[in-house]
């Protein structure tokens, strides 16, 4: 990137749980430039049988915004490149999708984990995909497809994660992307290959799992058929097609002395680092070991992230458009600032809170359950959700760097949450963040979380928070100066203040 030979244009199209885009990028004298040609709704479809994705909407939509790519930079688009949540798949019989595929967050899937548990132990499937255990990881959803429609599984002849669906589809050839493939738990985590003795011993046929190929690999270009539709026979090409491998690769840190917090539907707090981290207590603690870009692992673990928030304004308003949502969400925001600081905070974890429907009562019902008071109004439960959020951010950062040992001194937060109050920027919704004296291996100054749980902890306002941020990046003495100035507390030395 940025040398003599700097690509055209390429056309990336990004599909999250609640929504998709098409953005067309161009490095321009080593500065990518980017700038979105469509955006769209992504919304489940609820049949007699469950919860589905509106597969065929979206691709008629991923069409719509490549013509328009095409048609705003005629001829310039060198390749197409797809990424998207991972774990739900399509069935095919050959060209033929056989079936509408499952919403994760389907109900069916619990059935999934008792049958598998029944025939491999959970310590043994961690030990060969190295995956936190989530109910939805797609070698549950398919025990479950093989016992209540058994004559799908055994008529199919591939099994293709979306991005890969939808590759297909645009120019017939069949692929898995590994980061993509790491999500299904059939991938070993030592070998980034399909683990086949596991799928036979779980009655998963083996020829359903398309051949592998790694980001960066060529697709193949559109079909005629999608050509016309598109304007012209484009390149397609696998990037880190799990939307959080594409993140952490587009992390501006050369090493590996860095955290991450990819916040969206979904919160993936971890580290980037070159081997799988496998041990029991790893296991324990519901850490998983995806697939990065580049042969690299992603050690992370999933927090529930900005689904609470989104699945409450579904809730409280459910006929708004998306416009009208993202500005109850600014007025909501803003009557939180004004909520006294202390809420109590909830575990954002809790499984309760995995299906949709009406968030807001299951917090309430959450903290009544546990004799505590409950969040009363819209403004209260917005806030709770922030600060409960922030809190298991931080713990997952400081956890993930205790089990795989690495030591990091940068904590980057990319997508929705750097917009968010709580994080890095000063926050509008806190007017008196708490200030973590973290344990050894957090990041020196980019945490500012409120009421950390288990830490030495000062108060710092939000105009002591952006002055702190004035300086992009200050040295630990520099953090413990302006700290110890501001707050008239002594650090008892410069090691407490670069932790």
């Amino acid at each position: 990137m940025g040398g003599p030979a700097e690509p055209g244009v390429v056309a990336a199209v990004d599909l999250g749980a609640t929504s998709g885009r098409v953005i067309l990028g161009r490095i321009d004298r080593g500065v990518l430039q980017m700038r979105h040609i469509a955006r769209f709704a992504n919304n489940p479809v609820h049949t007699r049988d469950g919860m589905h994705w509106n597969l065929l909407e979206l691709y008629r939509e991923v069409l719509l915004g490549l013509a328009a790519a095409e048609r705003e930079v005629p001829g310039e688009i060198v390749s197409v490149g797809i990424d998207s949540w991972g774990v739900d798949y399509g069935l095919f019989r050959g060209d033929r999708l056989l079936g509408v595929p499952f919403h994760y967050r389907d109900v069916r899937n619990d059935a999934g984990v008792t049958a598998v548990h029944a025939r491999i132990s959970p310590e043994e499937l961690f030990a060969r995909n190295g995956l936190q255990h989530l109910n939805f990881n797609t070698v549950y959803q398919l025990v479950v497809e093989q016992q209540a429609a058994g004559e799908l599984l055994s008529l199919a002849d591939r099994m293709l994660l979306i991005p890969d669906l939808l590759n297909f589809w645009l120019t017939g050839k069949a692929y898995s992307e590994r980061s993509n493939a790491s999500t299904t738990g059939l991938l070993g985590a030592k070998t980034g290959e399909w683990d086949l003795d596991l799928a036979a011993s779980l009655g998963i046929p083996r020829a359903i799992l398309p051949p592998l190929i790694d980001a960066g690999a060529a697709v193949g270009k559109l079909s005629l058929d999608v050509a016309a539709r598109v304007g012209r026979a484009l390149n397609v090409v696998a990037v880190g097609s799990h939307d959080t491998a594409s993140a952490v690769a587009a992390i501006p840190n050369p090493g590996r002395d860095f955290a991450y917090v990819s916040c969206g539907t979904w919160g993936l707090v971890g580290l980037e680092i070159d081997a799988p981290v496998l041990s029991e207590e790893a296991r324990l603690a519901n850490f998983t070991n995806e697939g990065g870009v580049d042969g690299r692992t992603r050690f992370l673990h999933n927090v529930m992230g900005l689904w609470l928030l989104s699945e409450s304004l579904r809730f409280w308003e459910p006929a708004a458009t998306d416009a009208q949502r993202s500005s109850l969400l600014e007025e909501l925001l803003s009557d939180a600032a004004r909520v006294p600081s202390g809420v109590p905070v909830f575990d954002v974890n809790d499984p309760v809170f995995l299906p949709a429907g009406d968030v807001p009562v299951r917090i309430r019902n959450w903290y009544g359950t546990r004799g505590e008071r409950a969040p009363e109004s819209r403004a209260e439960i917005v806030r709770c959700i922030i600060e409960s959020l922030a809190q298991a951010f931080a713990a997952a950062v400081h956890e993930a760097t205790r089990l795989a040992d690495h030591d990091v001194s940068v904590l980057h937060i990319v997508g929705v949450a750097r917009r968010m109050p709580c994080c890095v920027r000063p926050p509008p919704i806190v007017q008196d963040c708490v200030w973590s004296q973290a344990p050894p291996r957090l990041p020196r100054w980019v945490t500012c979380w409120c009421r950390p749980a288990h830490s030495a902890r000062l108060a710092v306002n939000s105009k002591t928070f952006a002055r702190l941020l004035s300086d992009p990046h200050p040295s630990p003495s520099t953090c413990q100066d302006r700290l110890s100035v501001w707050s008239n507390v002594r650090f008892p030395s410069q090691r407490s203040c670069s932790t």
